[in-house]
């Protein structure tokens, strides 16, 4: 009588977790990354523009004071000390001096296709690392730009 009454308190009393409560704990675990990874991404990738955003503006005070020591703008990056310098996705920072370049078909261009800066134009390639002088063609519009010749600095997207 004595083995009896512990198997009973055994079943009684059971320690540990069931097949279906792992189970459940593992779908709210799963539902719970499957919400927070896209939230994640999309603030690493605001992160990531709002950097672009600050580095061009550094860039161009670089540029300013270059102009302002020099009377005209450099031909490179390298001449103001950022031209192996990345931006956040680990593309270089894209520059063109708009006094010494031949042809307005580097320059980038609004959605009339009109020249969106007079003395350079500075960005970055954004995310896929692919752009093209117009701002509404596709592989442009996650461009982190330099607008209205230091005006509007951001997304390519938002100008």
């Amino acid at each position: 009588m004595f083995r009896a009454d512990i198997r009973r308190r055994k079943h009684k009393n059971p320690t540990g977790f069931t097949l279906v409560e792992i189970l459940v704990s593992l779908a709210i675990l799963g539902i719970l990354a499957g919400v927070a990874y896209p939230l994640y991404t999309g603030y690493i990738d605001q992160a990531r523009t709002e950097i672009a955003i600050a580095d061009i503006s550094g860039i161009s005070l670089a540029l300013k004071s270059y102009y302002a020591e020099n009377g005209k703008y450099p031909d490179i990056l390298d001449e103001v000390r950022y031209g192996t310098y990345p931006d956040p996705w680990e593309h270089p920072y894209q520059y063109l001096n708009i006094q010494t370049a031949k042809g307005k078909g580097q320059m980038r261009k609004d959605r009339f296709l009109v020249p969106i800066n007079s003395d350079y134009d500075l960005y970055s390639m954004g995310k896929d690392g692919q752009s093209v002088a117009p701002l509404t063609a596709t592989v442009s519009r996650d461009d982190i730009i330099r607008a209205n010749d230091g005006e509007y600095v951001g997304p390519a997207y938002a100008y």
